[in-house]
């Protein structure tokens, strides 16, 4: 597991961006955490790195929003209000994995039907400072062993 301390919105935004560099088509990251964790932000940093941060909104209503890209298109997921997993497979989300980079906020309500390569990234809060984060990233399978 690997750990990220972010002091401000902009690390955040600065770390996804970095991480954005090394990403391509079929790619997941699943974004965990409660509320006002940093979630979006981090999706923003995503987006900036492919020069469509100004076009960012959340997800939540819509399930997913799509961005196209140079190198493929970017889908950021809001899976919250999802009543279930077949809700995801009927919505043809399965189908998304495929065919570009997947930003999965409440991801952790359909990892079990997750590709077995992904990364997961764990946002906490701290009730001591409103501007900490800690982000915990772990991966699963093989093809991210080395990314951190």
């Amino acid at each position: 597991m690997y750990q990220f301390i972010s002091k401000c919105e902009q690390d955040t935004i600065e770390f996804a961006s970095k991480l954005a560099k090394k990403l391509q088509k079929k790619d997941i990251i699943v974004l965990s955490g409660e509320l006002g964790s940093g979630k979006t932000k981090f999706v923003q940093g995503i987006l900036k790195y492919f020069g469509l941060e100004d076009e960012i909104s959340s997800p939540t209503f819509t399930i997913v929003n799509e961005y196209s890209s140079k190198i493929c298109p970017i889908y950021h997921f809001d899976v919250y209000r999802l009543a279930d997993i077949d809700e995801f497979y009927a919505m043809g989300g399965e189908e998304y994995f495929e065919n570009g980079i997947c930003l999965i906020e409440w991801g952790e309500l359909i990892e079990s039907i997750l590709p077995p390569n992904y990364i997961k990234i764990t946002f906490k809060k701290d009730d001591s400072n409103e501007d900490y984060r800690e982000l915990e990233i772990e991966t699963f399978g093989n093809k991210y062993i080395n990314l951190f």
